[in-house]
């Protein structure tokens, strides 16, 4: 008789077990890592990049330097589809082809400023000399 109670309490409890990860797989386990739901990170807008993009400038200290233009690497002097890469900076690329010059910059929007800052004793000049 205890022999039947198990195998009964067994097959139960398999039972349920089956039919508890079934559900599980059903409804999935949420992702800690997926963002809260509402959350949602505007598009970029389609229609900002019409052309190529600098992607990456590699200036070596002997070879040629390197851009990575719309993920193509292209060697200062070579091709980048009908336009040949003539000048290239740690900021910037130029290509100049049939359409004329274009600039691509490395960070377009970001203009980069020199910080000034004064000494102690331009400061105490500049202040009539008070400390």
């Amino acid at each position: 008789m205890a022999d039947r109670l198990i195998r009964l309490h067994l097959g139960l409890f398999l039972m349920l077990s089956a039919l508890a990860s079934g559900l599980s797989a059903q409804t999935g386990i949420s992702d800690p890592t997926r963002p809260p739901i509402g959350f949602s990170v505007p598009a970029p807008d389609a229609g900002e990049v019409t052309g190529p993009v600098l992607q990456s400038v590699m200036i070596p200290r002997k070879g040629k330097a390197i851009a990575i233009i719309g993920g193509q690497q292209v060697r200062l002097g070579e091709m980048y589809g009908e336009s040949r890469l003539t000048k290239l900076s740690e900021r910037e690329a130029i290509l100049e082809g049939p359409a004329g010059i274009e600039r691509l910059m490395l960070t377009p929007g970001i203009e980069k400023t020199n910080i000034i800052t004064r000494s102690p004793a331009a400061r105490r000049a500049q202040s009539g000399g008070k400390p």
